[in-house]
């Protein structure tokens, strides 16, 4: 195909790729000062409190803070535009900063996990901690959980994967916050055990979603597939057109948020190559206008070939 036709109808998905990263500049940056804030707020409090789950909550918030900056990294470079060393644009550098954040997460969360190991294992040197702590504890509550609900609807308006991750971090600190809080309610109850415990809860969760976070953007880095609901609706967007008569080996592969499509595209074999390469056009066209597809490679065959994954029109 000309390379005239790829960018006229690569103009949808660059529009998208801009949205997208301006949405993440912004909502990232907003996130960078709700996170410093409570950073100092719960570490200085947790120190003065004698809270551990407060300074562990705090130091969630700290790795909050760095992720944050590896998203601003990775959506800078990942709207490049294609190069000769990267002809297919670098959008992969938003996968590369999800397994980034999955691997802090990690981190971070067994680091937490040991520090409140070692405080269990002597629960009689707990200390009572201050008042100061709970109300500190509930503002960050408050202010994570809203951070959270405004990042993720930024998040599923512009369709980003690695912004969704960094909002589902911020709810994990919501949630950790509210276990904290319930750690020093029952340290201020006489029970100075719950707060060491309230740290390894928070250590536990941070930890399982760091896991989880790295290990889905691992299998996207070895070109794992599209899910199967946006393959049939590729699919189905191809048959649609006008003159396909059928498809077979249709592959896809992620990149970054965007997706690669390869398929086998079948046409009448009475006509000429030019009516084929046209048909072969215009559903390249329509799926890259309809989903979140950066390209589609069309092979054209003849309609009579026998495939077993072949999907014919009825």
């Amino acid at each position: 195909m000309p390379f005239k036709e790829i960018d006229e109808d690569s103009h949808d998905a660059m529009t998208l790729v801009i949205e997208r990263a301006s949405a993440a500049s912004k909502s990232t940056w907003i996130s960078i000062l709700v996170n410093t804030l409570l950073t100092i707020a719960q570490i200085s409090a947790g120190i003065f409190a004698k809270s551990q789950g407060l300074v562990a909550d705090g130091i969630h918030s700290l790795s909050d803070l760095i992720a944050d900056f590896v998203v601003l990294f990775a959506n800078h470079h990942s709207k490049k535009a294609a190069d000769e060393d990267h002809p297919y644009g670098h959008y992969r550098f938003e996968t590369a900063a999800s397994l980034v954040l999955g691997s802090l997460l990690l981190t971070v969360g067994a680091g937490m996990l040991w520090s409140a190991f070692i405080k269990l294992e002597s629960p009689t040197s707990v200390p009572t901690v201050h008042i100061l702590a709970l109300w500190v504890s509930g503002a960050a509550l408050v202010a994570k959980e809203l951070l959270f609900r405004y990042m993720l609807a930024v998040a599923k308006r512009v369709k980003s994967s690695m912004l969704v991750a960094n909002a589902w971090h911020a709810r994990s600190d919501a949630a950790s916050s509210l276990v904290v809080g319930l750690g020093i309610i029952g340290n201020l109850a006489g029970y100075t055990i719950f707060d060491p415990i309230a740290a390894l809860i928070v250590g536990f969760m941070v930890s399982k979603m760091g896991w989880e976070f790295g290990w889905d953007a691992l299998h996207d880095l070895m070109d794992r597939s599209a899910n199967d609901k946006e393959v049939l609706a590729i699919r189905q967007t191809i048959l649609a057109t006008p003159g396909v008569l059928g498809t077979h080996d249709l592959r896809t592969r992620m990149m970054g948020d965007m997706i690669i499509v390869d398929a086998h595209i079948e046409v009448d074999a009475a006509q000429s190559v030019e009516a084929g390469h046209d048909i072969a056009v215009i559903a390249r066209k329509n799926v890259m206008q309809r989903h979140r597809v950066l390209n589609l490679l069309a092979h054209v065959d003849p309609a009579q070939r026998p495939d077993r994954d072949h999907f014919p029109v009825h």
